[in-house]
């Protein structure tokens, strides 16, 4: 069983799990800054309150219920999604692409008309002896 666990904890998929728990960890500080410092004073300026803890708020008894709460983890949670999408996904997929395209250039050159012409008949020769 030490055996097993050893091999589990040595293999790459465990530590690479374990950085990205790390690096996920420290993320969630600049997306929280990124919400909590922009995004929702934002939406307070605009709405007046970046919360909807209060509504719909009703008592049953001593016990306050606060749908709201519902509410506002709802719209929390699609504004740390907009704000990744926007601020890190976007960029990082245009980024991407800008690293990509250079590569693509560079591994396929436009065939000259004897290049080509060479490849035609290289294929046709290939397709002759297949044939045999």
């Amino acid at each position: 069983m030490l055996k097993g666990f050893k091999e589990f904890i040595s293999r790459g998929s465990a530590i690479d799990l374990a950085v990205g728990m790390i690096i996920g960890a420290a993320f969630t500080a600049v997306v929280t800054a990124l919400v909590d410092g922009v995004i929702n004073p934002l939406i307070g300026g605009i709405f007046g309150q970046p919360n909807f803890d209060d509504v719909l708020a009703f008592h049953i008894g001593d016990a306050t219920v606060m749908p709201g709460t519902v509410l506002t983890a709802l719209i929390n949670f699609l504004l740390v999604a907009v704000a990744l999408y926007f601020f890190i996904i976007v960029p990082m997929n245009k980024l991407a692409d800008m690293r990509k395209k250079p590569a693509e250039d560079e591994t396929s050159p436009e065939l000259s008309d004897e290049a080509a012409l060479l490849v035609e008949i290289r294929d046709l020769l290939k397709t002759n002896s297949d044939q045999a």
